[in-house]
């Protein structure tokens, strides 16, 4: 079991900025320290020997340098540097380091080591776990805890610090016992690795968070993508449904005219198949599905229908979602058409608008009333609900979706989707769809 985990861990952006904006909230403390110490040393100046003063400037005049210097450098820019979390805080273990050392050599070892100086330290870790990464908190704990260790060993090295076993005497003779300094020693590394340990746990829960997000996000994908797939597979029987039904009204009547629609719907859904595992496919494919309906309309409904197609060019190769038109055109036929006595059209037009492509399929049918009508009598809005829910699942807001009588009578159905280019295969459709699509078929 591993205190600290050591495996490989990309921080997500959110806790980049996070750690960022922590980097520079802590900057800001230190320059107000920084800041506040600078104006003390002023104050108490004239108070102070040349020493003291001369440590004061060597320890201070750097440290507000370097502050000032990140402002007029790095914070006009959206992130701050990387190792600028790792060297601010080596900056500052040092300089309270080199202050306690200044004041030794300067006045006393003992004025030096009972100045309350020491708790910047416990400062400096504590801003760790928001601002740093594992590696950097344990590197900036280890190198408090060995800094003040060396300072101890120079100053004990040296004699500068008189020593005493007796606690009590230590406070009445101005001594320094070493039992005060392990205690400080130990609490130095206890907080440096609780500071290290703090760190690792909200990496920890970033790393799961992250991975619990990742994995809904797949989840929901997956439960769209499934809810998408059951959706193409409603219209496939569907549209089998009505076609075998009009296959067997045609086959007391009229063999040859059924065995011709059996073999058009066995091409129509070879195609279907062919592109059952594509949510969208280029324009031109949709035609040749489209192209395969139509013929099946035609061996039934001979030549009073006429079903057109107004493609711009460019336009082809743009992806659509699969059987997007088929739905659209039947409800055209079945609602629209079918219920009229005499003859009509359906028409599809499809043009790009800026960065959307307008699918447009308009009818002269019976209007929006019998069209209700019909629909709720027979039960069969399945198509054009599918459709608008696949638009949504697919395009979100991006997409528009309109449908109602037009002025002149009959209905329109008009889509607008974003614009996105396919890639074409002439050989899969089975030949071109415009000339097929051009003739008449009737009710």
């Amino acid at each position: 079991m591993q205190f600290f985990p050591t495996s490989s861990f990309a921080p997500p952006e959110s806790l980049r900025l996070r750690r960022d904006r922590a980097e520079r909230i802590l900057n800001a403390l230190r320059a107000v320290v920084v800041f506040l110490l600078t104006a003390s040393a002023l104050m108490y100046a004239p108070h102070l020997s040349q020493t003291l003063n001369t440590a004061n400037v060597l320890v201070l005049g750097p440290m507000l340098l370097w502050t000032v210097a990140q402002y007029l450098i790095w914070y006009r820019r959206p992130e701050l540097p990387d190792w600028l979390s790792a060297v601010n805080p080596i900056v500052d273990v040092t300089a309270v380091t080199a202050i306690i050392g200044g004041y030794a050599v300067a006045q006393s070892g003992v004025l030096a080591l009972r100045s309350p100086i020491f708790l910047m330290y416990f400062v400096v870790l504590a801003g760790r776990p928001v601002a740093s990464s594992v590696r950097k908190a344990a590197l900036i704990s280890v190198l408090a805890f060995a800094e003040y260790l060396a300072l101890l060993v120079w100053l004990w090295a040296t004699r500068r610090v008189p020593l005493v076993i007796d606690p009590i005497d230590a406070v009445r003779l101005a001594r320094i016992t070493p039992l005060d300094e392990a205690a400080k020693l130990i609490l130095l590394g206890v907080f440096g690795t609780v500071s290290t340990y703090a760190t690792s746990w909200v990496e920890h829960l970033v790393r799961e968070a992250s991975k619990e997000s990742a994995e809904r996000q797949r989840v929901v994908t997956r439960l769209v993508q499934s809810e998408l797939d059951t959706l193409k597979l409603q219209l496939n029987p569907h549209f089998l449904f009505n076609a075998l039904n009009s296959a067997m009204a045609l086959i007391a009547t009229d063999p040859p005219a059924a065995e011709r629609m059996v073999s058009e719907l066995s091409d129509f859904l070879r195609l279907v198949l062919s592109t059952s595992s594509e949510q969208e496919v280029p324009l031109e494919r949709e035609l040749g599905l489209l192209d395969r309906y139509v013929a099946i309309q035609r061996v039934r409904f001979q030549d009073r229908l006429t079903v057109s197609c107004n493609i711009e060019d460019g336009v082809r190769a743009a992806l659509v979602p699969s059987l997007l038109l088929q739905p659209l055109v039947e409800n055209a036929i079945r609602h629209g058409i079918s219920p009229r006595a005499g003859a009509g059209y359906v028409q599809v037009t499809a043009r790009r608008l800026g960065d959307k492509l307008s699918i447009t399929i308009l009818d002269d049918g019976v209007g929006v009333r019998a069209r209700r009508s019909r629909e709720r009598s027979r039960g069969t809005g399945l198509g054009l609900t599918n459709t608008i829910t696949r638009l949504i699942h697919l395009y979100g807001d991006s997409h528009e979706f309109e449908s109602g009588p037009r002025e002149e009578g009959g209905y329109a159905v008009r889509i607008m989707i974003p614009f996105k280019l396919g890639h074409l295969s002439p050989g899969r459709n089975g030949g071109p769809t415009d000339s097929k699509l051009a003739t008449a078929v009737q009710v």
